[in-house]
């Protein structure tokens, strides 16, 4: 629990989604690449990891307190022939991105993962690989563990339709991989509303960086013609969404949290915050590029806004903001999340279990949850073997006495510091 208000600035590692999307763009452009300031966390190393298995060589300077990071693309003809395992953890991006990446040469290739990975949706990835010409042996289900093995590509303009409704990254990884097919590839969708449209922005910026141009109708449609991919030294921007059980602290805390360095622009969902956190009356000023927000900190069941948010387009800002809703004086209605059921756990289910077990009212609905103020007590929250999760009960024991976090090094999957981030937060010291 927060002694005294906060009065901290925080410096942020880099972007995991920008990370793994320039590692992957870079493992299939036309010469070497440099990456400067990417995420080192376990997400990131099992990328690093799957592409060195493929034959990319990724070597780490160290310099001026940043990882920098020399990737010499693969020669897809030179191992056509090599059996590859890769682990995917948990990661979404391992899982998504890399499989379109056989269709370009290896044979077979061997998908496996974490306990819980085969419950993370895959359909729309293993649909598009089939109907690309790529044989995908499974058990079954559309998940982890599974086997591609290229096929005969297109030769002829092509259009593949999948349900990205599940997740956008069904899309982005096979976008990542389309420019360096033989002939044009349509990618539609069919189904409900694809989530979190923006990291589908986020992709298609990057491929713009490297000078590959792709036409988009609507959020439904993607159209890419083959194109070289441009060697290109990025810097990554710091994580955004990271940023935010820092940013929600002092409104559960008081006082002000600054995170510097943070983008004028940035395609990264968790640009919105400021926004999303002005609802519940945060503060909120820059100075330069730190942003600071301010909040009065009176605890549960006082002094935030009730809100009423559709987080379709934001779902990974989606724990932080409902657990920030416990410290309200209404009731608060998230929607346009039901795509979260499907993530590292079902983020809905356990927000509903933690929540209520430490004496909160929450419903979960169809697409979202309803939140209810009540007196909290201390007891465990549990972390589900999902990053969010663990950060969410940080935040909550900000303001109730003896909660407990049951796995806090669960953040080691997108953020490694953050339990000396947190504390160090907590004294109040500058990062």
């Amino acid at each position: 629990m927060a002694s005294k208000i906060l009065d901290a600035s925080v410096e942020l590692p880099g972007s995991k989604s920008l990370t793994n999307r320039e590692l992957v763009l870079a493992a299939l452009a036309s010469g070497p690449s440099t990456i400067t300031g990417g995420l080192r966390a376990r997400d990131t190393d099992l990328m690093i990891q799957a592409l060195e298995a493929l034959g990319a060589t990724i070597k780490v300077d160290h310099t001026d307190g940043l990882d920098q990071w020399r990737i010499t693309p693969i020669s897809f003809s030179s191992i056509a022939d090599k059996p590859v395992v890769i682990d995917c953890g948990l990661a979404g991006t391992v899982m998504r991105f890399v499989p379109p990446m056989v269709l370009l040469g290896f044979q077979p290739v061997k998908f496996q993962g974490d306990e819980h990975a085969s419950h993370r949706p895959m359909s729309g990835v293993l649909e598009g690989l089939r109907q690309l010409g790529a044989e995908v042996y499974d058990q079954g289900t559309p998940g982890l563990p599974f086997e591609v093995q290229p096929g005969g590509l297109p030769t002829t303009d092509h259009t593949i339709t999948i349900d990205a409704s599940a997740s956008s990254q069904f899309v982005s990884g096979l976008l990542l991989t389309a420019p360096r097919l033989p002939a044009p590839l349509t990618i539609a969708h069919s189904g409900a509303t694809v989530p979190s449209l923006p990291h589908i922005e986020m992709t298609l910026k990057c491929l713009a960086d490297r000078g590959v141009p792709v036409e988009s109708d609507r959020g439904n449609q993607w159209r890419v013609t083959p194109h070289t991919i441009k060697p290109t030294d990025v810097h990554i921007e710091p994580d955004l969404s990271n940023a935010a059980p820092f940013l929600a602290a002092a409104l559960v805390a008081g006082g002000q949290v600054a995170i510097h360095h943070w983008p004028h622009s940035t395609t990264q969902v968790g640009g919105r915050l400021p926004e999303l956190l002005k609802a519940f009356g945060a503060l909120v000023e820059f100075d330069g590029d730190t942003l600071m927000v301010q909040g009065a900190g009176l605890g549960p069941g006082l002094g935030l806004e009730p809100v009423s948010m559709d987080l379709g387009e934001a779902g990974e800002l989606a724990p932080t903001l409902i657990t920030l809703s416990l410290f309200s004086n209404g009731t608060s209605t998230f929607r346009g999340i039901a795509h979260l059921r499907g993530h590292e756990t079902n983020r809905l289910a356990a927000l509903v279990e933690n929540i209520t077990s430490l004496g909160g009212v929450a419903t979960e609905t169809s697409d979202g949850i309803i939140v209810t103020p009540a007196p909290l007590h201390g007891g465990v929250w549990k972390a589900f073997g999902d990053h969010r999760m663990a950060t969410s009960g940080a935040l909550v024991g900000l303001a109730v006495t003896g909660v407990e976090v049951d796995d806090i090094d669960q953040t080691a999957k997108t953020l490694p510091g953050f339990v000396a981030l947190w504390s160090d937060m907590l004294r109040g010291a500058n990062q």
